[in-house]
């Protein structure tokens, strides 16, 4: 990775670039040149610049991008649950720079911006039953399986189109109450 790598907080200007990112890592061709991927389960987007621009907008969620340079590489959803519980989503990297260990710095800033800026406790997330090297990914990172499912949003064409009618999510989660100190946010 470059010596100029940033992170912050993106801002609707962003959103193109985070679009054209976001679909670059989940879907198509371009996809599968990184290996977390959907783009063996899903058709269709991953997302579209409405909801980018509903997250961004909303104060209780931000996208928190990497930078090298001008250009972003790399972003996380996070969006505050209640006062002890903040999600995570939507964590890419540009499929030529994956294995490079942006994902888990983008993680670890994560929980230091829920901790600072949210004073939250723990942070969950969804990943699909069926992707198990991204589940195994995320428990090297600390995170847990609950043991909860939940519903894949089947017929709902703004999260893609899948190609197998069993797909569901797994519930993970990390305490990062006793987490690394500050990353300043």
């Amino acid at each position: 990775m470059a010596d100029n790598l940033h992170f912050r907080e993106t801002g609707t200007d962003d959103i193109p670039a985070l679009h054209r990112l976001i679909e670059s890592a989940y879907r198509g061709d371009s996809a599968k040149r990184g290996w977390t991927h959907e783009a063996d389960l899903l058709d269709g987007q991953r997302t579209d610049q409405g909801a980018l621009a509903a997250i961004v907008e909303d104060p209780a969620q931000v996208i928190l991008a990497s930078t090298d340079g001008a250009a972003i590489i790399g972003c996380v959803q996070l969006s505050r649950v209640d006062q002890r519980l903040a999600y995570l989503g939507m964590l890419t990297v540009d499929p030529d720079i994956q294995s490079t260990g942006l994902g888990k710095k983008l993680l670890e800033k994560s929980e230091a911006y829920c901790r600072e800026n949210w004073n939250a406790q723990a942070i969950e997330m969804t990943v699909i039953r069926q992707r198990s090297e991204l589940i195994a990914y995320y428990e090297r990172r600390g995170y847990c399986r609950t043991g909860e499912r939940r519903p894949f949003p089947h017929g709902d064409a703004r999260f893609g189109k899948p190609r197998t009618p069993d797909l569901e999510f797994i519930v993970l989660r990390k305490d990062i109450q006793a987490a690394l100190p500050s990353s300043a946010f």
